[in-house]
């Protein structure tokens, strides 16, 4: 008996931190992403970004489904989120491309950062509706991602206004439904 209810407890504790390990991986492939572009693996960091947007594809339905939503959850998932969808695709790109335009290549960096940082920070905030409001950092991210394979099509000047356009999305107040 002393092992059946062993074995109930230490299942119940893995359900209770499974949407938090999975927020985890995401957050991991996010730095891995990072350290990738950093070391000049620029295929390497893309994958790791598109892993991270899978986890991040589960994380709320893994909480959702064993009831284990969070505040810590919620802001874990924030964290992983600006890392792995804000700053990972930013460097990329901004190594890639922006850092040829100079001070205004970090510009156009660090402003779709501090969007992306203060779109996060208002979901936190505020009620869950059903709805977004502004496009999604994991949108945005995804978008400066796979921009990585165009970079022989478009103009480098392209990159300054898709930085641009998703900040403004980011923070703009249009609403989209979840899905």
């Amino acid at each position: 008996m002393l092992i059946i209810e062993r074995m109930d407890h230490t299942i119940k504790k893995l359900k209770s931190q499974a949407a938090n390990s999975i927020t985890i991986g995401n957050m991991l492939f996010g730095g891995a992403s990072l350290m990738a572009t950093l070391n000049g693996s620029y295929s390497y960091s893309v994958l790791f970004i598109f892993i991270a947007a899978f986890l991040d594809r589960f994380d709320g339905m893994v909480a959702r489904k064993f009831n284990q939503e969070s505040d810590l959850g919620k802001q874990l998932d924030s964290m992983s989120d600006l890392l792995s969808f804000g700053v990972a695709p930013a460097i990329l790109i901004y190594q890639l491309v922006l850092s040829d335009f100079g001070f205004i290549g970090m510009v156009f960096t660090v402003l779709y950062l501090s969007c992306g940082a203060f779109r996060l920070a208002r979901f936190n905030i505020s009620d869950s509706t059903g709805y977004f409001t502004g496009l999604p950092i994991t949108a945005a991210g995804t978008v400066i991602t796979l921009s990585y394979f165009a970079l022989s099509v478009f103009s480098p000047v392209v990159y300054m206004f898709l930085f641009v356009l998703c900040s403004l999305l980011m923070i703009s107040t249009f609403t989209l439904k979840k899905v």
